[in-house]
Order: structure tokens, then sequence, then C-alpha cells
């Protein structure tokens, strides 16, 4: 068993918004990662694809994800399934939103186009 404290947790602040990472190989050596998402309201992420499924619970506000040019609107206590591989790109609404999200360690993001496909650090 492995306790990672509060004090612990690992901050990576990005243009899209602030992930916290809660557990992941690097924290807590597990094989799956737990980070909790802040983003400010109208604030987009880039545009990319995940290697793998992630799932998103929305905790406070409103998370918008277009997922493959399907929009979804997720609001506080909603959870949203975002299959491997589907284009995505989130974007907070209203008053932004807070949420807590999990996929499996080592999961790698991709911008269109790119030719290299990235561990983001909140994951790693």
């Amino acid at each position: 068993m492995t306790l990672i404290r509060h004090t612990e947790t690992r901050r990576t602040e990005t243009p899209g918004g602030v992930m916290t990472t809660l557990a992941s190989p690097t924290q807590g050596d597990t094989g799956q990662a737990l980070w909790r998402v802040e983003v400010r309201p109208d604030v987009a992420g880039p545009v990319h694809t995940i290697d793998a499924e992630q799932i998103w619970t929305v905790l406070t506000g409103q998370l918008i994800v277009d997922l493959d040019g399907t929009k979804l609107t997720a609001a506080e206590g909603d959870t949203v399934v975002l299959r491997a591989d589907a284009q995505r790109q989130v974007t907070g609404g209203g008053d932004g939103f807070t949420a807590i999200v999990t996929a499996p360690a080592g999961a790698r993001a991709r911008t269109p186009g790119g030719d290299t496909a990235i561990v983001p650090p909140w994951i790693a």
C-alpha cells in the first residue's frame, strides 16, 4: 500500500489549465494515473488524442468537450468517458470547472499532425 499525502501532489500549469497529479507511476508507483483538472471559464485546451480511455468526473462547474465533432456538456456530478484515440478538445464553460480524471499510466497524447506522442507530466 502507498499513501500519497496532499503535500506530495505535483502541480502542472499549462495555458489550458492546472493539473494536479494525485497518483501516477512516478508518484505512488501505480499502473493508473489520477489527477485533478482546473480550467477557467472559456479556456480551451488543445485539440488532441490520447491513446487510452480517460474517465472525467466533474466536481464543480461545467466542462464542454468536443469529441470527434460531437459537443458534450457535463455539469457537477456528471462523468464523461472519452474513448481511446478520439479527437478531443476540453473547454471550461460558465464558471470553468474542476474535475477528477483517471487513465492508464503512460497514456500518450498527440496533437493533429504531430509526429511525436508524449506522456503528459500529470500522467507520468
